[in-house]
């Protein structure tokens, strides 16, 4: 006997709010404050556990920009795949992390692995500097 998928509201308004935010980066407390706006109870423990599961099958990408930083989460649903080739910027000043498909980036990929044997992993791959906002 097959167990059907269990669904609750707020399982719901999780899903709704990543397909909303499909290429965008978070974290589970990015979350916890979007739905305290909006007046919505969610505790940290059930986001934890919605996000962990959504990793395990493979809608959402968990991934660690640093050791000093939360985990970080991207919603692959909707027109964001997985193997789309995109790499990650962090501004030092405000912490904030950027999703960057660029096609010279790529390029900088294929070469390390047909010139010197690396395979770069661009979705944990990390440029560290100051945004634009910060600059200012």
């Amino acid at each position: 006997m097959i167990k059907a998928a269990y669904k609750t509201r707020q399982q719901e308004l999780l899903i709704s709010y990543l397909e909303e935010s499909c290429g965008k980066h978070f974290t589970a407390e990015d979350l916890k404050k979007h739905f305290e706006e909006q007046n919505i109870s969610l505790g940290t423990a059930t986001i934890y556990r919605q996000l962990e599961k959504l990793v395990s099958e493979g809608k959402v990408l968990k991934y660690f920009v640093d050791e000093h930083s939360a985990a970080c989460f991207e919603y692959l649903g909707g027109n964001c795949a997985e193997d789309e080739q995109h790499f990650h910027l962090k501004c030092e000043v405000c912490g904030t992390l950027f999703h960057l498909e660029c096609e010279e980036l790529a390029e900088i990929k294929s070469h390390l692995f047909k010139d010197h044997g690396f395979e770069l992993n661009p979705f944990r791959t990390v440029l560290y500097g100051t945004c634009q906002n910060c600059r200012k």
